[in-house]
């Protein structure tokens, strides 16, 4: 049952948008649907799925959501000028819940030094945008940028002529994270007690971490500001220091139900899946202490904690591990195990299937990696799914052979498949990953620019299927590949492919800086 809006906090996830632009974390549209799917799953209520004026990659992202989510609103940002709003409408078209957000920049310092724009016009550009943007849908969400500087009296009348013209969300920004909670909540409040028709919308909050304040605002923004919906990203991803992380304050929100009395529609059984794939996407590793998703979340240490938890879990445990997706790592199947109960265990992890088909081909890679592998844990049944929402590739591997001995240069020989040709190199490099990249790039030839190599463990224990990432640049476009497999260096090789195929036929992704372009 749907809760009346008093009681609800609107959750507006802004990973595939904001999360974006922190930089190094582009994702390709592929890699978009696949996150879009996860929150949408989750019960995310907005997903601002881009920034459909800032390319054309992203307006075919944004539509490309728009088609399969059903459940969740979908959005698109837009500045306040027509033909932002008219290309954020069209992105969004196909989706039944759709919102366009379209924001300006309201403080002395953006107006003159960035719009150079009178005040005047700076309503007159925000009143023109909402007016276009009712073209296309009734739910229209306006940001003041840089509102936490913006002087209140100008606020109140653009809000206010916002209202007037029909915005039926106004969001508060702290853009640069300059804000503190006590004096944020009651900047929010304030703007509402002062606005004369404040009470025909919902009040939202974007706050940025620059000062590692934006839960803390966030959550001042809706207990002492009255705002509805907190605008967040999965481990807290975008711009410098990033956003809001969506993670925690979701359970800040069910864990204090006591003090917030709100309701939040996530299932924050998921919150740590989508933290996986977020991290596996952008390459972006999760700090181990990072609160409710990080490794060390619910481990403890200390005797004294040790002893109490084992007597009583809640004497230093506010919430459960498996309340926001952590399992047990039990071992549960192995090379043995029979379709039947990995269909079982498939279904108790929530992982969607589509057909009979999709579960034989996934036991099929089960059977293989049990046959390298003893204990298969849970991320490794989701890591056999996970493969199945790669595009298909024209570029993969085959095999690798290499050796690296003690006081001798490694080297590496690679064969892998590009476009049905079997390609075969043979190289030398300063260690066993750097051999491999040069292997692969003695036929490539891309002259891609490595950005990034990172590595995780899927699992605990020496037999854990190493998770690679790699970050390529080339002529300005920036993309991520990611492999995994028991054998790193394979694992490294599968990645290094994955991003060539990505730089080859994702050319669409390349966005050239637009001028002027700025962001709440």
């Amino acid at each position: 049952m749907t809760m009346p809006i008093r009681d609800k906090l609107i959750i507006f996830d802004t990973t595939l948008r904001d999360g974006e632009q922190s930089p190094g974390a582009t994702m390709s549209a592929q890699d978009k649907l696949r996150i879009a799917k996860l929150l949408e799953r989750m019960g995310v209520d907005v997903i601002e799925a881009g920034f459909a004026a800032s390319s054309p990659g992203d307006f075919e992202a944004i539509a490309a959501i728009a088609q399969v989510v059903r459940n969740s609103t979908v959005c698109s940002l837009s500045r306040a000028n027509p033909n932002d709003v008219e290309l954020a409408g069209q992105a969004i078209a196909a989706a039944p819940r759709r919102r366009i957000h379209t924001f300006i920049a309201t403080s002395p310092l953006h107006m003159e030094k960035k719009l150079k724009l009178p005040p005047e016009e700076v309503i007159a550009k925000a009143v023109e945008a909402i007016r276009v943007a009712k073209k296309y849908t009734d739910d229209i969400e306006f940001s003041c940028e840089d509102a936490s500087r913006s002087d209140p009296e100008f606020l109140y009348r653009i809000i206010e002529a916002a209202i007037r013209e029909g915005a039926t969300t106004i969001n508060i920004p702290d853009t640069v994270g300059y804000a503190v909670p006590a004096q944020f909540g009651e900047f929010v409040a304030d703007l509402k007690a002062h606005v004369y028709n404040s009470d025909k919308v919902i009040w939202s909050v974007h706050c940025h971490n620059d000062l590692g304040l934006a839960v803390a605002n966030s959550l001042a923004g809706v207990h002492l500001g009255g705002a509805r919906q907190i605008e967040c990203s999965i481990n807290g991803l975008g711009e410098r220091a990033g956003n809001c992380a969506l993670e925690e304050v979701v359970m800040a929100v069910k864990t204090r139900n006591d003090f917030f009395k709100l309701g939040v529609d996530i299932d924050t059984r998921m919150l740590v899946r989508a933290s996986k794939l977020v991290s596996s996407i952008t390459g972006f590793p999760i700090q181990p202490n990072k609160a409710i998703v990080g490794s060390n979340a619910f481990a403890h240490a200390s005797g004294i904690h040790q002893d109490g938890v084992l007597k009583a879990r809640d004497t230093y445990e506010i919430m459960s591990a498996e309340s926001v997706g952590w399992s047990q790592n039990k071992l549960v199947l192995g090379k043995l195990s029979g379709r039947s109960a990995f269909r079982q265990r498939v279904r108790e992890l929530g992982i969607p299937t589509k057909s009979e088909e999709e579960i034989n081909e996934a036991f099929a890679r089960f059977k293989e990696l049990a046959d390298r592998k003893v204990e298969i844990f849970d991320e490794d049944i989701q890591s056999l799914f996970d493969a199945r929402n790669v595009l298909p590739q024209d570029i993969y591997f085959v095999s690798l052979k290499q050796e690296s001995e003690t006081g001798k240069r490694p080297w590496a020989e690679i064969v892998y498949m590009d476009h049905g040709v079997e390609r075969r190199g043979k190289a030398e490099g300063n260690g066993p990953v750097d051999a491999t990249f040069n292997a692969i790039e003695s036929c490539a030839k891309s002259g891609a620019e490595l950005l990034l190599f990172s590595i995780n463990a899927l699992t605990q224990g020496t037999e854990a299927q190493g998770e690679v990432t790699v970050r390529l640049s080339i002529g300005g476009r920036i993309v991520n590949g990611s492999g995994a497999d028991l054998d790193v260096l394979a694992a490294s090789a599968k990645a290094y492919l994955d991003a060539l195929n990505k730089l080859q036929v994702q050319t669409e992704r390349f966005n050239p800086q637009i001028e002027g372009l700025s962001t709440p």
